[in-house]
């Protein structure tokens, strides 16, 4: 029995098992995947207070290492169901493991969606990325693409904008569906041209990205460029908790700054949380939140 069991080892996660464990909480981290969470691929973080450039998977590691050297416990298996019996909480794993605590984190994050082309998930952080914010100051003086059609393609077209050399917009549809204001912002840059009506087929170099081929209703073309950011959306993985939180229409816990769910006990960190502002900064304040929030819970009962 543990006091607090995180369900995510990614910086929301592991921050709430140090911040757990610092008020005396005994704590386990269950990931599926790595820990460390998305943040590993990234080749470089440069916007975390304190480290002027650590890589991600460096980060990644140096948050797993303090999380454990405050004395949290970590198991890497992939959560299959939550059951809740009384004030235990029990957690199963698909290798048949049931782990049982006073209080469950969900902090499983959001995926971004892919395009689904081949090598495309080999690419990341070889020329393939999905934050504009992390990673745009690396392509400055460059050529980059960016892939989508809402408010967030636009805002990465005007950011990458600033500093790099070329960016080109492609959209699959004839218009955008973000906001009008961007899109005639957009217009005016020199450095922006826009491929509509157009999807993103083929992705060219070897360990590297050295460029994309599109393909438009004229053909095929093929364009040279050093980054390629996706912007599509992203896919929280909460189904299989959805009868302990309210979750809105795109799948994200409906739950407030405070973390908390409709369900005594159990607490929602990070991106797997709906909110306007997702970062390595917010999901780590997400996961202090929760853990605070859950260790106030477990002396009260």
């Amino acid at each position: 029995m543990y006091d607090i069991i995180v369900i995510g080892g990614g910086p929301a996660g592991l921050t709430a098992a140090t911040y757990a464990r610092r008020a005396g909480k005994t704590a386990l981290v269950i990931e599926k995947a790595a820990f460390g969470g998305q943040i590993t691929w990234s080749p470089k973080v440069e916007n975390f207070p304190t480290i002027i450039s650590i890589s991600g998977t460096e980060l990644g590691d140096r948050l797993l290492e303090q999380a454990m050297e405050q004395g949290a416990e970590v198991e890497l298996e992939e959560v299959t169901a939550v059951e809740t019996d009384g004030d235990v909480k029990r957690v199963c794993c698909d290798s048949g493991a049931e782990y049982e605590a006073k209080a469950i984190i969900i902090a499983t994050g959001a995926k971004p969606r892919m395009l689904g082309l081949e090598r495309e998930e080999e690419l990341v952080g070889s020329g393939v990325g999905f934050c504009a914010v992390c990673d745009g100051a690396f392509y400055k003086g460059r050529d980059v693409a960016v892939n989508g059609g809402g408010n967030s393609a636009l805002q990465d077209a005007m950011l990458l904008s600033e500093t790099c050399r070329k960016v080109y917009l492609i959209h699959r549809r004839s218009s955008f569906r973000g906001e009008e204001k961007l899109v005639k912002a957009l217009e005016a840059k020199d450095n922006v041209e826009f491929i509509l009506d157009s999807t993103v087929e083929e992705l060219l170099g070897d360990t590297e990205l050295r460029g994309i081929a599109v393909r438009h209703p004229g053909g095929r073309r093929e364009i040279s460029l050093d980054g390629l950011f996706v912007a599509v959306g992203h896919e929280p993985d909460n189904g299989i908790f959805s009868d302990f939180m309210e979750l809105d229409a795109a799948g994200y816990a409906a739950s407030g700054e405070d973390c908390r769910t409709k369900t005594p006990g159990v607490f929602v960190a990070g991106d797997c949380r709906r909110k306007a502002v997702r970062q390595l900064t917010t999901a780590c304040a997400d996961g202090s939140v929760a853990a605070l929030a859950a260790c106030s819970y477990i002396d009260a009962i």
